[in-house]
């Protein structure tokens, strides 16, 4: 019977499932998205840049809806870390083109 079922298999896909975090670098770089997975896929550096900048961008919209009195430093240092994380992606991107 399981013999049977084998051709009912779904296969494996090419890539690995999509986490978050790419998912947050293709939103922000859209027509880069195969260089994206297939950086992804092969360089643990690069993912890392990719996991640092989703971090960055949820921490900058909870500071954004904080009502502290530190929200407007918080903000601005976040969003200069947010910059900076998208643009060592993008050079990354542009040495594998």
């Amino acid at each position: 019977m399981l013999d049977q079922l084998k051709c009912f298999r779904i296969p494996e896909p090419a890539w690995p499932p999509m986490d978050q975090s790419l998912l947050a670098v293709i939103a922000r770089f859209p027509d880069r998205g195969r260089a994206v997975k297939e950086l992804a896929a092969t360089d643990e550096g690069f993912r890392a840049l990719c996991a640092d900048l989703r971090d960055a961008e949820t921490a900058l919209v909870g500071w954004e809806h904080s009502s502290l009195p530190v929200r407007d430093e918080r903000c601005i240092e976040y969003r200069e870390l947010v910059d900076g994380l998208a643009d060592e992606i993008r050079a990354a991107l542009d040495r594998r083109s």
